[in-house]
Protein backbone atom coordinates (compact mmCIF):
# COMPACT_ATOMS: atom_id res chain seq x y z
CA UNK A 1 0.00 0.00 0.00
CA UNK A 2 1.62 3.51 -1.07
CA UNK A 3 2.16 5.70 1.52
CA UNK A 4 3.56 9.16 2.23
CA UNK A 5 3.06 11.84 5.04
CA UNK A 6 3.13 15.84 4.29
CA UNK A 7 4.28 16.57 7.41
CA UNK A 8 6.28 19.29 8.39
CA UNK A 9 9.96 17.38 7.97
CA UNK A 10 8.74 16.53 4.35
CA UNK A 11 7.41 19.74 3.66
CA UNK A 12 11.17 21.15 4.91
CA UNK A 13 12.63 18.88 2.36
CA UNK A 14 10.44 19.33 -0.42
CA UNK A 15 11.49 22.70 -0.69
CA UNK A 16 15.06 21.93 0.07
CA UNK A 17 14.84 19.61 -2.71
CA UNK A 18 13.01 22.10 -5.23
CA UNK A 19 15.40 24.64 -4.47
CA UNK A 20 18.59 22.23 -5.11
CA UNK A 21 17.60 20.94 -8.25
CA UNK A 22 16.02 21.32 -11.77
CA UNK A 23 12.73 20.27 -11.97
CA UNK A 24 10.66 18.79 -15.41
CA UNK A 25 7.52 20.47 -14.22
CA UNK A 26 6.72 23.11 -11.47
CA UNK A 27 2.81 23.17 -10.60
CA UNK A 28 1.37 26.36 -9.49
CA UNK A 29 -1.66 25.90 -7.20
CA UNK A 30 -2.88 23.94 -5.21
CA UNK A 31 -6.64 22.91 -6.22
CA UNK A 32 -7.53 20.04 -7.71
CA UNK A 33 -6.20 20.86 -11.02
CA UNK A 34 -3.02 21.92 -9.85
CA UNK A 35 -2.88 18.50 -7.34
CA UNK A 36 -4.14 16.32 -10.75
CA UNK A 37 -1.60 17.88 -12.88
CA UNK A 38 1.38 16.79 -10.10
CA UNK A 39 0.23 13.25 -9.60
CA UNK A 40 -0.24 13.44 -13.87
CA UNK A 41 3.31 14.22 -14.30
CA UNK A 42 5.29 12.38 -12.08
CA UNK A 43 3.50 9.03 -12.97
CA UNK A 44 4.72 9.98 -16.26
CA UNK A 45 8.09 9.73 -15.06
CA UNK A 46 8.83 13.25 -14.79
CA UNK A 47 10.29 14.96 -12.01
CA UNK A 48 7.60 17.47 -10.43
CA UNK A 49 6.99 20.02 -7.53
CA UNK A 50 3.88 21.82 -6.30
CA UNK A 51 3.62 24.93 -4.33
CA UNK A 52 0.67 26.54 -3.14
CA UNK A 53 0.18 29.73 -1.71
CA UNK A 54 -2.44 28.91 0.88
CA UNK A 55 -3.29 25.64 2.30
CA UNK A 56 -4.20 22.76 0.39
CA UNK A 57 -7.42 23.23 -1.48
CA UNK A 58 -8.48 26.54 0.28
CA UNK A 59 -10.01 28.29 -2.74
CA UNK A 60 -12.44 26.81 -4.93
CA UNK A 61 -11.56 23.32 -4.22
CA UNK A 62 -12.79 23.06 -0.93
CA UNK A 63 -15.76 25.25 -1.19
CA UNK A 64 -17.89 23.56 -4.14
CA UNK A 65 -20.85 21.59 -4.06
CA UNK A 66 -19.00 18.67 -3.29
CA UNK A 67 -20.51 16.29 -6.26
CA UNK A 68 -18.88 14.12 -8.63
CA UNK A 69 -21.48 14.28 -11.22
CA UNK A 70 -22.00 14.81 -14.94
CA UNK A 71 -23.96 18.15 -15.03
CA UNK A 72 -27.29 16.90 -15.68
CA UNK A 73 -28.40 20.95 -16.38
CA UNK A 74 -25.87 20.87 -19.30
CA UNK A 75 -28.56 17.73 -21.29
CA UNK A 76 -30.48 21.05 -21.52
CA UNK A 77 -27.62 23.15 -22.69
CA UNK A 78 -27.14 20.22 -25.53
CA UNK A 79 -23.56 19.92 -24.49
CA UNK A 80 -23.52 16.42 -24.82
CA UNK A 81 -20.20 16.22 -24.86
CA UNK A 82 -19.06 17.43 -21.72
CA UNK A 83 -21.80 15.61 -19.51
CA UNK A 84 -20.32 12.54 -21.31
CA UNK A 85 -17.04 12.90 -20.40
CA UNK A 86 -17.77 13.66 -16.74
CA UNK A 87 -20.02 10.46 -16.13
CA UNK A 88 -16.94 8.37 -17.62
CA UNK A 89 -14.72 10.63 -14.79
CA UNK A 90 -17.24 9.94 -12.59
CA UNK A 91 -17.64 5.98 -12.88
CA UNK A 92 -13.29 6.02 -12.90
CA UNK A 93 -13.84 7.82 -9.25
CA UNK A 94 -16.43 6.12 -7.92
CA UNK A 95 -15.12 2.48 -8.94
CA UNK A 96 -11.34 2.90 -9.55
CA UNK A 97 -9.53 5.71 -8.34
CA UNK A 98 -11.17 6.79 -5.01
CA UNK A 99 -14.21 4.64 -3.97
CA UNK A 100 -13.72 5.37 -0.17
CA UNK A 101 -13.80 8.77 -0.79
CA UNK A 102 -16.57 9.05 -3.60
CA UNK A 103 -19.99 7.29 -2.88
CA UNK A 104 -23.13 7.40 -4.46
CA UNK A 105 -26.07 10.19 -3.35
CA UNK A 106 -29.99 10.09 -4.57
CA UNK A 107 -31.23 13.02 -5.68
CA UNK A 108 -35.38 13.48 -6.28
CA UNK A 109 -36.71 15.92 -8.52
CA UNK A 110 -40.26 16.61 -8.20
CA UNK A 111 -42.52 17.26 -10.94
CA UNK A 112 -44.96 20.45 -10.99
CA UNK A 113 -46.73 19.88 -13.90
CA UNK A 114 -48.92 16.95 -14.62
CA UNK A 115 -47.82 15.28 -18.69
CA UNK A 116 -45.29 16.88 -20.42
CA UNK A 117 -42.81 17.43 -17.46
CA UNK A 118 -42.51 14.25 -16.62
CA UNK A 119 -41.73 13.55 -20.21
CA UNK A 120 -39.66 16.23 -20.52
CA UNK A 121 -37.85 16.08 -17.53
CA UNK A 122 -37.68 11.99 -17.60
CA UNK A 123 -36.41 12.13 -21.40
CA UNK A 124 -33.20 13.89 -20.19
CA UNK A 125 -32.53 11.73 -16.99
CA UNK A 126 -32.51 8.52 -18.75
CA UNK A 127 -30.23 10.32 -21.15
CA UNK A 128 -28.31 10.90 -18.36
CA UNK A 129 -28.03 7.13 -17.78
CA UNK A 130 -27.35 6.12 -21.42
CA UNK A 131 -24.49 8.35 -21.35
CA UNK A 132 -23.47 7.30 -18.12
CA UNK A 133 -23.45 3.25 -19.44
CA UNK A 134 -21.68 4.64 -22.88
CA UNK A 135 -19.16 5.74 -20.80
CA UNK A 136 -18.61 1.87 -19.68
CA UNK A 137 -18.67 3.03 -15.92
CA UNK A 138 -22.28 3.30 -15.17
CA UNK A 139 -22.13 -0.07 -12.92
CA UNK A 140 -22.51 0.81 -8.94
CA UNK A 141 -24.89 3.71 -9.30
CA UNK A 142 -28.88 2.33 -9.96
CA UNK A 143 -30.69 3.94 -12.80
CA UNK A 144 -33.34 6.53 -12.21
CA UNK A 145 -36.78 5.39 -11.82
CA UNK A 146 -40.36 7.15 -11.98
CA UNK A 147 -42.15 8.21 -8.55
CA UNK A 148 -45.80 8.91 -8.09
CA UNK A 149 -46.71 12.00 -5.59
CA UNK A 150 -47.24 9.62 -2.89
CA UNK A 151 -44.25 7.38 -3.15
CA UNK A 152 -42.31 10.42 -3.22
CA UNK A 153 -44.00 11.77 -0.22
CA UNK A 154 -42.76 8.75 1.84
CA UNK A 155 -38.93 8.94 0.39
CA UNK A 156 -39.46 12.46 1.23
CA UNK A 157 -42.06 13.51 4.03
CA UNK A 158 -40.38 16.90 4.18
CA UNK A 159 -41.86 18.42 0.93
CA UNK A 160 -45.43 19.84 0.74
CA UNK A 161 -47.88 18.27 -0.76
CA UNK A 162 -48.80 20.76 -2.95
CA UNK A 163 -45.17 21.32 -3.75
CA UNK A 164 -44.92 18.04 -6.70
CA UNK A 165 -47.69 16.06 -8.49
CA UNK A 166 -44.57 13.05 -8.81
CA UNK A 167 -41.32 12.82 -8.98
CA UNK A 168 -37.95 11.55 -10.81
CA UNK A 169 -34.98 10.31 -8.79
CA UNK A 170 -31.58 9.46 -10.16
CA UNK A 171 -28.37 9.11 -8.77
CA UNK A 172 -24.66 10.93 -8.73
CA UNK A 173 -21.73 11.11 -6.32
CA UNK A 174 -20.06 12.98 -3.69
CA UNK A 175 -17.28 13.76 -2.12
CA UNK A 176 -15.48 15.57 0.40
CA UNK A 177 -13.65 18.19 -1.95
CA UNK A 178 -10.85 19.41 0.27
CA UNK A 179 -10.33 15.72 1.61
CA UNK A 180 -9.67 14.71 -1.63
CA UNK A 181 -7.52 17.04 -2.51
CA UNK A 182 -5.30 16.07 0.15
CA UNK A 183 -5.26 12.66 -1.02
CA UNK A 184 -4.09 13.71 -4.51
CA UNK A 185 -1.31 15.78 -3.17
CA UNK A 186 -0.14 12.33 -1.03
CA UNK A 187 -0.45 10.26 -4.14
CA UNK A 188 1.88 12.60 -6.08
CA UNK A 189 3.88 12.77 -3.08
CA UNK A 190 3.80 8.88 -2.83
CA UNK A 191 5.23 8.48 -6.23
CA UNK A 192 8.19 11.09 -5.71
CA UNK A 193 6.92 14.88 -6.08
CA UNK A 194 8.30 17.44 -3.94
CA UNK A 195 4.93 19.01 -2.25
CA UNK A 196 4.85 22.31 -0.04
CA UNK A 197 1.71 24.45 0.81
CA UNK A 198 2.08 28.16 2.25
CA UNK A 199 4.95 28.83 -0.11
CA UNK A 200 3.93 31.70 -2.60
CA UNK A 201 5.31 32.02 -6.29
CA UNK A 202 5.98 35.64 -6.27
CA UNK A 203 7.75 35.60 -10.04
CA UNK A 204 8.79 33.67 -12.43
CA UNK A 205 12.85 33.05 -13.48
CA UNK A 206 12.92 34.27 -17.67
CA UNK A 207 16.01 33.83 -19.95
CA UNK A 208 14.84 35.50 -22.93
CA UNK A 209 11.36 34.97 -23.78
CA UNK A 210 11.56 31.23 -22.00
CA UNK A 211 9.82 30.73 -18.25
CA UNK A 212 12.47 28.68 -16.96
CA UNK A 213 11.12 28.39 -13.17
CA UNK A 214 9.94 30.50 -10.63
CA UNK A 215 10.70 32.67 -6.99
CA UNK A 216 8.98 31.35 -4.15
CA UNK A 217 8.79 32.59 -0.91
CA UNK A 218 8.50 30.46 2.30
CA UNK A 219 5.58 32.19 4.22
CA UNK A 220 5.89 29.48 7.04
CA UNK A 221 9.73 29.94 7.47
CA UNK A 222 10.39 33.44 5.36
CA UNK A 223 12.81 33.70 2.50
CA UNK A 224 12.24 33.11 -1.00
CA UNK A 225 14.16 30.75 -3.18
CA UNK A 226 14.61 29.95 -6.52
CA UNK A 227 12.76 26.72 -8.17
CA UNK A 228 13.70 26.21 -11.70
CA UNK A 229 11.82 23.99 -14.02
CA UNK A 230 11.81 23.21 -17.74
CA UNK A 231 8.06 23.37 -17.26
CA UNK A 232 5.93 25.25 -15.20
CA UNK A 233 2.43 24.81 -15.50
CA UNK A 234 0.03 27.62 -13.99
CA UNK A 235 -3.03 26.28 -12.50
CA UNK A 236 -4.07 29.13 -9.72
CA UNK A 237 -8.15 28.98 -10.71
CA UNK A 238 -9.77 32.35 -10.10
CA UNK A 239 -5.90 34.20 -9.36
CA UNK A 240 -4.58 32.74 -12.99
CA UNK A 241 -5.06 36.11 -14.33
CA UNK A 242 -3.07 37.36 -11.26
CA UNK A 243 -0.30 34.59 -11.47
CA UNK A 244 -0.02 35.17 -15.32
CA UNK A 245 0.70 39.11 -14.45
CA UNK A 246 3.99 37.87 -13.01
CA UNK A 247 5.34 37.12 -16.33
CA UNK A 248 4.24 40.91 -17.69
CA UNK A 249 2.68 38.96 -20.94
CA UNK A 250 -0.93 39.59 -21.66
CA UNK A 251 -2.88 36.40 -21.25
CA UNK A 252 -4.94 34.76 -24.19
CA UNK A 253 -7.89 34.43 -21.63
CA UNK A 254 -9.06 35.46 -18.94
CA UNK A 255 -10.65 34.14 -15.89
CA UNK A 256 -14.22 35.82 -14.22
CA UNK A 257 -15.10 34.66 -11.02
CA UNK A 258 -18.49 33.69 -10.11
CA UNK A 259 -19.68 33.30 -6.71
CA UNK A 260 -22.14 30.58 -5.00
CA UNK A 261 -22.80 29.73 -1.78
CA UNK A 262 -23.79 27.13 0.31
CA UNK A 263 -25.96 26.54 3.84
CA UNK A 264 -25.73 23.51 6.46
CA UNK A 265 -28.45 22.73 8.50
CA UNK A 266 -29.08 19.53 10.88
CA UNK A 267 -30.19 16.55 9.07
CA UNK A 268 -33.62 16.67 11.06
CA UNK A 269 -34.33 19.98 9.67
CA UNK A 270 -35.65 17.73 6.61
CA UNK A 271 -37.01 14.71 6.70
CA UNK A 272 -35.88 13.20 4.12
CA UNK A 273 -34.12 9.73 2.88
CA UNK A 274 -32.93 11.38 -0.38
CA UNK A 275 -31.32 14.46 -1.65
CA UNK A 276 -33.78 16.75 -3.92
CA UNK A 277 -32.64 18.77 -6.87
CA UNK A 278 -34.96 21.88 -7.72
CA UNK A 279 -35.33 24.31 -10.54
CA UNK A 280 -34.88 28.10 -9.96
CA UNK A 281 -35.09 30.95 -12.45
CA UNK A 282 -31.69 30.90 -12.72
CA UNK A 283 -30.31 27.81 -12.14
CA UNK A 284 -30.88 24.75 -10.00
CA UNK A 285 -30.70 24.05 -6.23
CA UNK A 286 -29.33 20.82 -4.63
CA UNK A 287 -30.25 19.77 -0.95
CA UNK A 288 -27.64 17.33 -0.11
CA UNK A 289 -27.12 14.64 2.36
CA UNK A 290 -23.92 14.98 3.91
CA UNK A 291 -23.30 12.65 7.08
CA UNK A 292 -25.64 14.34 9.71
CA UNK A 293 -26.24 17.54 8.25
CA UNK A 294 -27.72 18.89 4.51
CA UNK A 295 -25.78 21.16 2.12
CA UNK A 296 -28.03 23.70 0.40
CA UNK A 297 -27.08 25.07 -2.62
CA UNK A 298 -25.63 27.49 -4.48
CA UNK A 299 -26.14 30.81 -5.79
CA UNK A 300 -24.48 31.87 -8.96
CA UNK A 301 -23.76 35.37 -8.86
CA UNK A 302 -20.57 37.84 -10.25
CA UNK A 303 -17.68 38.38 -7.86
CA UNK A 304 -14.74 40.97 -8.59
CA UNK A 305 -13.83 41.24 -4.72
CA UNK A 306 -11.51 39.78 -2.76
CA UNK A 307 -10.90 36.36 -4.09
CA UNK A 308 -9.42 34.76 -0.91
CA UNK A 309 -12.36 35.66 1.13
CA UNK A 310 -15.58 35.58 -0.49
CA UNK A 311 -18.46 36.09 1.19
CA UNK A 312 -22.09 35.45 1.82
CA UNK A 313 -24.14 38.04 2.51
CA UNK A 314 -27.56 38.34 3.89
CA UNK A 315 -29.50 38.53 0.38
CA UNK A 316 -27.43 35.43 -0.66
CA UNK A 317 -28.94 33.48 2.51
CA UNK A 318 -32.20 34.75 2.49
CA UNK A 319 -32.19 33.55 -1.48
CA UNK A 320 -31.40 29.69 -0.97
CA UNK A 321 -33.92 29.24 2.34
CA UNK A 322 -36.62 31.17 -0.16
CA UNK A 323 -36.08 28.84 -2.60
CA UNK A 324 -35.85 25.55 -0.72
CA UNK A 325 -38.56 26.90 1.77
CA UNK A 326 -40.66 26.99 -1.50
CA UNK A 327 -41.03 23.22 -1.52
CA UNK A 328 -41.16 22.07 2.31
CA UNK A 329 -43.81 21.39 4.59
CA UNK A 330 -41.68 22.84 7.75
CA UNK A 331 -39.60 25.95 6.61
CA UNK A 332 -36.33 26.82 7.10
CA UNK A 333 -34.73 29.71 9.03
CA UNK A 334 -31.55 31.83 10.24
CA UNK A 335 -31.93 29.69 13.74
CA UNK A 336 -31.52 26.26 11.84
CA UNK A 337 -28.23 27.55 9.88
CA UNK A 338 -25.15 25.82 11.02
CA UNK A 339 -22.88 26.58 8.53
CA UNK A 340 -22.39 29.30 5.44
CA UNK A 341 -19.28 28.67 2.94
CA UNK A 342 -18.93 30.54 -0.08
CA UNK A 343 -16.70 29.75 -3.49
CA UNK A 344 -15.56 31.23 -6.41
CA UNK A 345 -16.26 29.10 -10.11
CA UNK A 346 -13.46 30.01 -12.11
CA UNK A 347 -15.21 30.87 -15.32
CA UNK A 348 -13.02 31.58 -18.65
CA UNK A 349 -14.21 35.14 -20.03
CA UNK A 350 -12.30 35.50 -23.85
CA UNK A 351 -11.84 39.08 -25.25
CA UNK A 352 -15.18 38.22 -27.57
CA UNK A 353 -18.30 36.50 -27.50
CA UNK A 354 -17.27 33.53 -29.31
CA UNK A 355 -14.79 32.57 -26.37
CA UNK A 356 -16.67 33.85 -23.64
CA UNK A 357 -19.11 30.58 -24.56
CA UNK A 358 -16.56 28.53 -22.95
CA UNK A 359 -17.22 29.03 -19.48
CA UNK A 360 -17.70 25.76 -18.48
CA UNK A 361 -14.97 24.02 -20.53
CA UNK A 362 -11.62 24.10 -20.01
CA UNK A 363 -8.89 25.51 -22.08
CA UNK A 364 -4.85 24.81 -22.04
CA UNK A 365 -1.98 27.31 -23.67
CA UNK A 366 1.18 27.83 -23.80
CA UNK A 367 0.83 31.53 -22.47
CA UNK A 368 4.96 31.46 -22.97
CA UNK A 369 7.22 29.51 -23.69
CA UNK A 370 7.92 27.38 -20.83
CA UNK A 371 4.36 27.94 -18.94
CA UNK A 372 1.24 26.75 -19.64
CA UNK A 373 -1.83 27.68 -18.28
CA UNK A 374 -4.75 25.19 -17.32
CA UNK A 375 -7.66 26.93 -16.52
CA UNK A 376 -11.70 26.29 -15.92
CA UNK A 377 -13.54 23.40 -16.06
CA UNK A 378 -15.42 21.58 -13.20
CA UNK A 379 -14.22 19.52 -10.63
CA UNK A 380 -15.15 16.24 -11.53
CA UNK A 381 -12.87 16.46 -14.78
CA UNK A 382 -10.09 18.12 -13.17
CA UNK A 383 -8.19 14.53 -14.35
CA UNK A 384 -8.91 15.57 -17.78
CA UNK A 385 -8.00 18.92 -17.53
CA UNK A 386 -4.35 17.92 -15.94
CA UNK A 387 -4.40 14.91 -18.22
CA UNK A 388 -4.00 17.95 -20.88
CA UNK A 389 -1.98 20.40 -19.13
CA UNK A 390 0.93 17.81 -18.63
CA UNK A 391 0.37 17.25 -22.22
CA UNK A 392 1.29 20.96 -23.43
CA UNK A 393 4.36 20.66 -20.82
CA UNK A 394 5.69 17.76 -22.78
CA UNK A 395 5.52 19.46 -25.91
CA UNK A 396 8.57 21.48 -24.15
CA UNK A 397 10.41 19.15 -23.15
CA UNK A 398 13.50 17.67 -25.24
CA UNK A 399 12.86 13.81 -24.74
CA UNK A 400 9.70 10.94 -25.04
CA UNK A 401 7.78 10.86 -22.58
CA UNK A 402 5.11 8.13 -21.30
CA UNK A 403 1.26 8.74 -22.18
CA UNK A 404 -0.95 9.56 -19.21
CA UNK A 405 -1.96 6.70 -16.57
CA UNK A 406 -3.94 8.39 -13.91
CA UNK A 407 -6.92 6.24 -15.05
CA UNK A 408 -5.01 3.35 -13.45
CA UNK A 409 -3.58 5.05 -10.47
CA UNK A 410 -5.66 4.84 -7.33
CA UNK A 411 -5.41 7.45 -4.78
CA UNK A 412 -3.79 6.32 -1.21
CA UNK A 413 -6.37 5.08 0.81
CA UNK A 414 -8.05 3.42 -1.96
CA UNK A 415 -5.80 0.16 -1.97
CA UNK A 416 -7.57 -2.39 0.38
CA UNK A 417 -10.39 -0.52 1.25
CA UNK A 418 -12.96 -3.05 0.16
CA UNK A 419 -11.35 -5.19 2.59
CA UNK A 420 -11.08 -2.99 5.19
CA UNK A 421 -14.44 -2.57 4.74
CA UNK A 422 -15.61 -5.80 4.97
CA UNK A 423 -14.10 -6.21 8.27
CA UNK A 424 -15.29 -3.63 10.40
CA UNK A 425 -16.52 -5.16 12.57
CA UNK A 426 -13.58 -6.95 13.69
CA UNK A 427 -11.38 -3.57 13.41
CA UNK A 428 -14.03 -2.41 15.91
CA UNK A 429 -13.91 -5.27 17.79
CA UNK A 430 -9.75 -5.06 18.47
CA UNK A 431 -9.61 -0.99 19.12
CA UNK A 432 -12.68 -1.05 21.40
CA UNK A 433 -14.47 1.90 18.56
CA UNK A 434 -17.78 1.48 18.19
CA UNK A 435 -18.05 0.56 14.00
CA UNK A 436 -20.22 3.74 13.29
CA UNK A 437 -16.93 5.46 14.65
CA UNK A 438 -14.67 3.01 12.32
CA UNK A 439 -17.44 3.52 9.42
CA UNK A 440 -16.55 7.29 9.86
CA UNK A 441 -12.63 6.90 9.75
CA UNK A 442 -12.72 4.33 6.42
CA UNK A 443 -15.27 6.88 4.59
CA UNK A 444 -12.46 9.81 5.47
CA UNK A 445 -9.00 7.68 5.26
CA UNK A 446 -9.91 4.33 3.79
CA UNK A 447 -7.28 2.23 4.14
CA UNK A 448 -4.92 4.65 5.64
CA UNK A 449 -7.39 4.19 8.54
CA UNK A 450 -4.46 1.92 10.12
CA UNK A 451 -2.26 5.32 10.54
CA UNK A 452 -4.25 6.80 12.34
CA UNK A 453 -5.51 3.85 14.32
CA UNK A 454 -1.44 3.86 15.31
CA UNK A 455 -1.79 6.98 17.02
CA UNK A 456 -4.70 5.72 19.37
CA UNK A 457 -2.51 2.49 19.90
CA UNK A 458 0.34 4.61 20.74
CA UNK A 459 -2.07 7.44 23.02
CA UNK A 460 -5.18 6.15 24.11
CA UNK A 461 -6.43 9.25 25.09
CA UNK A 462 -6.50 10.05 21.35
CA UNK A 463 -9.59 7.46 20.88
CA UNK A 464 -11.29 10.10 22.41
CA UNK A 465 -13.81 12.03 20.40
CA UNK A 466 -13.10 15.95 19.86
CA UNK A 467 -14.53 18.38 22.59
CA UNK A 468 -18.15 19.79 21.38
CA UNK A 469 -17.45 18.09 17.89
CA UNK A 470 -17.70 14.54 18.45
CA UNK A 471 -18.43 13.37 15.01
CA UNK A 472 -14.28 13.33 14.89
CA UNK A 473 -11.76 11.56 17.36
CA UNK A 474 -8.85 13.81 18.50
CA UNK A 475 -6.17 11.34 16.75
CA UNK A 476 -7.59 12.74 13.65
CA UNK A 477 -6.20 16.26 14.17
CA UNK A 478 -2.76 15.18 14.97
CA UNK A 479 -2.78 12.74 11.98
CA UNK A 480 -3.58 16.21 10.13
CA UNK A 481 -0.81 17.74 11.24
CA UNK A 482 1.57 14.96 10.29
CA UNK A 483 0.12 13.27 7.51
CA UNK A 484 -2.19 15.84 5.78
CA UNK A 485 -0.27 19.11 5.74
CA UNK A 486 -1.67 21.08 8.12
CA UNK A 487 -0.18 24.21 8.76
CA UNK A 488 -2.84 26.06 11.23
CA UNK A 489 -5.84 25.94 13.21
CA UNK A 490 -8.23 27.09 9.91
CA UNK A 491 -6.52 24.69 8.03
CA UNK A 492 -7.85 21.99 10.62
CA UNK A 493 -11.18 22.88 11.12
CA UNK A 494 -12.06 24.35 7.98
CA UNK A 495 -10.80 21.86 5.75
CA UNK A 496 -9.16 18.42 7.13
CA UNK A 497 -12.42 18.38 9.11
CA UNK A 498 -15.49 20.67 8.49
CA UNK A 499 -16.39 21.12 11.75
CA UNK A 500 -16.57 25.42 10.91
CA UNK A 501 -20.09 24.42 8.58
CA UNK A 502 -20.95 21.79 11.01
CA UNK A 503 -21.40 23.18 14.36
CA UNK A 504 -23.49 26.01 15.31
CA UNK A 505 -20.71 27.86 17.19
CA UNK A 506 -18.07 27.07 13.74
CA UNK A 507 -15.62 25.38 15.72
CA UNK A 508 -14.31 28.09 18.22
CA UNK A 509 -15.72 25.90 21.34
CA UNK A 510 -13.12 23.10 19.76
CA UNK A 511 -10.35 25.29 18.64
CA UNK A 512 -8.30 25.30 21.61
CA UNK A 513 -8.41 21.87 22.63
CA UNK A 514 -7.61 21.22 18.58
CA UNK A 515 -4.32 23.54 18.88
CA UNK A 516 -3.56 22.27 21.90
CA UNK A 517 -3.40 19.02 19.83
CA UNK A 518 -1.63 20.19 16.88
CA UNK A 519 1.50 22.14 18.90
CA UNK A 520 3.95 19.24 19.61
CA UNK A 521 3.68 18.03 16.19
CA UNK A 522 4.39 21.67 14.63
CA UNK A 523 6.65 22.92 17.15
CA UNK A 524 4.31 25.63 18.47
CA UNK A 525 4.70 27.53 21.96
CA UNK A 526 1.89 28.66 24.28
CA UNK A 527 1.93 32.15 22.25
CA UNK A 528 1.77 30.70 19.08
CA UNK A 529 -1.25 28.63 20.51
CA UNK A 530 -2.83 31.67 21.66
CA UNK A 531 -2.50 33.26 18.58
CA UNK A 532 -3.87 30.42 16.17
CA UNK A 533 -7.38 30.58 18.50
CA UNK A 534 -7.48 34.18 18.65
CA UNK A 535 -7.04 34.54 14.76
CA UNK A 536 -9.54 31.87 14.33
CA UNK A 537 -12.19 33.30 17.13
CA UNK A 538 -11.70 37.01 14.99
CA UNK A 539 -12.20 34.58 11.50
CA UNK A 540 -15.77 33.04 12.83
CA UNK A 541 -16.90 36.56 14.55
CA UNK A 542 -15.97 38.43 10.88
CA UNK A 543 -18.01 35.50 8.17
CA UNK A 544 -20.45 35.99 10.88
CA UNK A 545 -20.87 39.61 10.55
CA UNK A 546 -20.45 39.51 6.87
CA UNK A 547 -23.32 37.15 6.56
CA UNK A 548 -25.52 39.85 8.49
CA UNK A 549 -24.95 42.49 5.57
CA UNK A 550 -26.68 43.20 2.66
CA UNK A 551 -24.56 43.13 -0.41
CA UNK A 552 -21.08 42.45 -1.63
CA UNK A 553 -19.73 45.37 -0.94
CA UNK A 554 -20.68 45.20 2.76
CA UNK A 555 -20.29 41.42 3.13
CA UNK A 556 -16.82 41.75 2.02
CA UNK A 557 -15.51 44.88 4.03
CA UNK A 558 -17.01 42.64 7.19
CA UNK A 559 -14.90 39.46 6.06
CA UNK A 560 -11.38 41.03 5.73
CA UNK A 561 -12.15 42.88 9.07
CA UNK A 562 -10.20 39.58 10.16
CA UNK A 563 -6.15 39.11 8.72
CA UNK A 564 -4.67 35.91 7.83
CA UNK A 565 -2.73 34.22 9.82
CA UNK A 566 -0.25 34.12 7.53
CA UNK A 567 0.02 37.40 5.63
CA UNK A 568 0.61 37.09 1.98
Amino acid sequence: MRTAALGPAERAEALAHMAERELDVLVVGGGVVGAGTALDAVTRGLSTGIVEARDWASGTSSRSSKLIHGGLRYLEMLDFALVREALKERGLLLQRIAPHLVRPVPFLYPLRHRGWERLYAGTGVAMYDVLGAASGRSRGLPRHRHLTRGHALRVAPALRKDALVGALQYYDAQVDDARYVAALVRTAAAYGAHAANRARVVGFLREGERVVGARVKDLEQGGEFEVRAKQVVNATGVWTDDTQRLTAERGQFHVRASKGIHLVVPRDRIHSTTGLILRTEKSVLFVIPWGRHWIIGTTDTDWDLDKAHPAASSADIDYLLDHVNSVLAVPLTRDDVEGVYAGLRPLLAGESEATSKLSREHTVAHAVPGLVVVAGGKYTTYRVMAKDAVDAAVHGLDHRVAPCCTEEVPLVGAEGYPAMWNARARIAARTGLHVARVEHLLGRYGSLTDEVLALIADDPRLGEPLPYADDYLKAEVVYACSHEGARHLDDVLTRRTRISIETFDRGTRSARECAELMAPVLGWDGDQIEREVAHYEKRVEAERESQRQPDDQTADAARLGAPDIVPL
